[in-house]
């Protein structure tokens, strides 16, 4: 029967909540909730050197084939292969043959011809000598003169000598040989100084300028440091890239030409500071950065660049200069939420601490 009445059936549910009263009773269960604890390390940035790296190699400044500028029979070779020469070493000599006679007789010529022409000169004084056969006379004593010089210079050409200091790098002339104008002596390199040879892309191309510190390290682990003494201003045909060169000194020829070179240059000073790859973190984004806290404990992102990575850190830019940096935790927290801190010095952070800048 108290089916059909009616009279029992289920309570009512209670009316539905506003949106607003929603909100608040989450916004009431997050205050009670306890906020996250990280562990928080404050650092400041410092100057430190943007780099821009260059695959390169080094490179001789100059090779040169000396060669003969005469004819005549090789009678001695004085440099060998790896000899170090000064400019003006005697590398080749060539056979004298009738040079010095030749010399001889020119200087004769040239020394009778001056008193041919001196002698006009005496009796064009006493009205005895015509223009016309002082001039001739003049025109002889000029040719002896050249005819002289000639002989001169080809009695010294038979010494082939160094142009500049550098190192024998091929002996081409051997004793014996008949060699004519063009026969190659030996092929000398200059080494000092040496170059440094890269090529740089055209957006970095601005930032490298004549005078600036390069630092290479070649293959042992060996370093060298130069100066930038060339930018080019035309671009390399297929690559799109410019020529850059450095200057090394060299003066004990250490540095052999040809061998790879990472070279480094420092470009511009950067504010950044110094933390573990560690605090790396993703935003929802997919942005590299790090998560630090404000002055009210609430969770900031920032998207940072690494400068250059060491062994014991990377060097990042896109801080504040000092940052309260979130060193634990890190991982458990989003941007604009509030945390409990707790300040403790970590050696997970590479850059300068609080303690050691009193000043700050």
């Amino acid at each position: 029967a108290w089916l059909a009445t009616g009279q029992l059936r289920e309570p009512a549910e209670p009316p539905a909540s506003s949106i607003a009263e929603a909100n608040q009773r989450t916004a009431a269960l997050r205050e009670e909730r306890p906020a996250t604890r990280v562990r928080i390390e404050t650092i400041h940035a410092s100057a430190q050197p943007r780099v821009l790296n260059i695959r390169g190699r080094t490179q001789n400044k100059r090779s040169v084939v000396v060669q003969s500028q005469i004819s005549g029979l090789a009678v001695n070779r004085l440099a060998e292969r790896g000899d170090r020469v000064k400019k003006g070493d005697l590398l080749c000599l060539i056979s004298l043959e009738d040079r010095l006679v030749r010399l001889e007789e020119s200087l004769a010529s040239a020394d009778q011809s001056e008193i041919d022409f001196e002698g006009a000169l005496k009796l064009a004084a006493q009205g005895l000598q015509s223009e016309t056969a002082i001039a001739a006379s003049k025109s002889r004593l000029a040719a002896s003169k050249a005819r002289l010089k000639e002989s001169e210079l080809a009695l010294a050409r038979i010494n082939i000598v160094a142009p500049f200091d550098g190192i024998v790098e091929k002996a081409h002339m051997e004793v014996g040989q008949y060699v004519t104008p063009g026969s190659p002596c030996v092929t000398l390199v200059d080494l000092d100084p040496m170059l440094l040879v890269g090529e740089v892309a055209e957006n970095e191309l601005m930032s490298i300028k004549p005078g600036q510190i390069a630092t290479a390290k070649l293959p042992e682990g060996i370093h060298i440091t130069g100066t930038v003494s060339f930018v080019a201003k035309t671009a390399e045909q297929g690559t799109r890239t410019y020529l850059v060169e450095a200057h090394v000194d060299n003066r004990d020829f250490s540095i052999p030409s040809g061998v790879t070179a990472q070279i480094a240059i420092p470009v511009e000073s950067l504010n950044a500071q110094k933390i573990s790859p560690a605090l790396l973190v993703l935003s929802d984004a997919g942005q590299m950065g790090v998560r630090t806290v404000n002055n009210d404990n609430r969770v900031e992102f920032h998207e940072v660049d690494i400068l250059r990575d060491e062994i014991d850190g990377i060097w990042v830019t896109g801080l504040p200069d000092v940052t309260k940096v979130v060193v634990v935790g890190q991982q458990l927290v989003v941007a604009g939420e509030t945390v409990a801190t707790t300040h403790e010095p970590l050696s997970l952070v590479g850059g300068a601490k609080e303690s050691e800048n009193p000043a700050l």
